[in-house]
């Protein structure tokens, strides 16, 4: 796997497809990583130069000592897109990774013609619940994590019906670190972006999952609100929408960023 080398962090990436074709960025969400844009990649890569990454603190991305910031977490993806020389590319972010696309939006609109915003919200979550799973992360580890996230990210009907799926998200997120998953938890206790939102100048397209318990309809409806000309979608999944529904959402890609 290529790595980016950058300043206090080595950023983990992978490129799929032809260069020549639009660039397209993932950024994942907490406590997963790269690989959780599989569906997308194999869908997508033929008509996009696909960039992954693993965010500071997560899969083989090295963690730096925290706490991270969103500042920090945004900076990672202009430095990885000045790496691989890319001047202007589409962006999509999920949950943590949306939260990364709005700062971006905020501060480098420049370098990008469209973003999608997924299952996130300008104000993810309280301070101080965030603080209090940055304790006990750091303290315990991240097995009480793992053991309750596939209730947080699908619906009943998802797990169910793919127990395979569930368990290895599940896996990957407990074998993860511990340290990084608690400083990204910190760069959220403070993430704000409610009183920027009004100055973003890029084209948005926020989706929702219908089921999703962390980032509703309702925070979506709250970001189109306040960005100019954005617009919303809603997919019928929870958190990880990517995964529950992987040809929607890749419609979603297609149809939004073609614009």
């Amino acid at each position: 796997m290529p790595i980016l080398k950058n300043k206090d962090v080595t950023i983990n990436y992978a490129t799929f497809g032809d260069k020549d074709k639009p660039a397209l960025i993932f950024s994942n969400s907490l406590g997963t990583t790269y690989q959780m844009w599989q569906p997308q990649i194999k869908a997508l890569q033929k008509d996009y130069f696909i960039i992954t990454y693993d965010t500071r603190g997560h899969g083989k991305s090295s963690t730096p000592v925290g706490p991270y910031t969103l500042a920090q977490l945004g900076q990672d993806v202009i430095d990885l897109l000045d790496y691989l020389e890319i001047e202007k590319a589409f962006f999509c972010g999920l949950s943590m990774g949306g939260l990364t696309g709005q700062w971006l939006a905020i501060h480098s609109s420049n370098r990008f013609h469209h973003m999608m915003l997924c299952n996130t919200a300008a104000k993810l979550g309280e301070r101080t619940a965030w603080q209090d799973r940055a304790q006990l992360v750091r303290k315990e580890g991240l097995n009480p994590i793992a053991e309750t996230a596939a209730s947080r990210w699908f619906t009943s009907n998802f797990i169910d019906n793919h127990p395979d799926i569930v368990t290895q998200l599940s896996n990957e997120l407990a074998a993860g670190s511990a340290k990084g998953y608690a400083s990204c938890c910190e760069a959220l206790s403070i993430a704000d972006t409610r009183d920027q939102l009004k100055n973003i100048t890029v084209p948005i397209t926020v989706i929702a999952g219908s089921e999703d318990p962390i980032t509703t309809i309702d925070d979506g409806q709250y970001m189109v609100n306040h960005i100019p000309n954005a617009v919303l979608d809603t997919i019928d999944a929870s958190h990880i929408s990517n995964i529950e529904q992987p040809e929607t959402f890749n419609q979603f890609i297609r149809q939004y960023l073609s614009k």
